[in-house]
């Protein structure tokens, strides 16, 4: 019997060499046309600088280092912070002519004194020497404050108070439909009297 050729063999080492090669030519030679763009300066977007905030409408409240309590560099007891709070927040001091009436107000209406709660900012400083029972004590005065405010409008609207139905709102055992309508009353509250307390930096 015939014994079979066997096939030659190609050697292809050589041949990934030369597509090597080959891709670094090509890659070095071609030139990559990019899409050139206008050359113009875009003008830059306006930005609102926000009016300045009236004085009436700022309730500055001053803890300093030997933990003494100034509002309007005045100091007073930690016991009547409350009662000032809630006599400027409830002001209501804008004309019934304005934009800004509060018309569930029931403070005062100076002129000289917030004209909305929507408005009326508590900007509360402690001093770096202030100690941290006395400015936390100042806090839940502030805090009682505006939750003596939004309990009587909820008593009002809702006939419970604001601080019942937060407490419902945060319990697991709460059904979700009921949940649902407490947060609607919660916002609605709170729209009426917004927390706004801004914290300066310490001294």
């Amino acid at each position: 019997m015939a014994s079979r050729e066997e096939a030659p063999k190609v050697n292809a080492g050589s041949m990934a060499d030369i597509a090597f090669l080959l891709l670094i030519f090509f890659l070095v030679t071609t030139t990559i046309e990019t899409d050139a763009g206008l050359d113009r300066m875009l003008t830059r977007p306006n930005i609102d600088v926000p009016p300045p905030i009236p004085e009436r409408n700022i309730l500055p409240i001053l803890i300093n280092g030997q933990d003494e309590l100034m509002v309007d560099k005045t100091i007073i007891d930690l016991k009547d912070l409350k009662d000032i709070t809630i006599s400027f927040l409830d002001n209501g001091g804008a004309s019934n002519e304005s934009e800004n009436y509060c018309i569930y107000c029931q403070g005062e209406r100076n002129a000289k004194s917030s004209d909305n709660p929507d408005k009326a900012i508590v900007s509360l400083m402690s001093n770096r020497e202030t100690t941290y029972g006395v400015y936390i004590a100042v806090q839940n005065e502030l805090v009682a404050a505006y939750n003596h405010l939004r309990n009587r409008e909820a008593q009002r609207l809702y006939k419970t108070d604001f601080t019942a139905m937060e407490v419902l709102y945060a319990n697991a055992e709460t059904p979700k439909v009921q949940k649902d309508e407490l947060k609607k009353k919660i916002r609605s509250i709170q729209k009426l009297y917004p927390m706004k307390l801004s914290e300066a930096e310490r001294q």
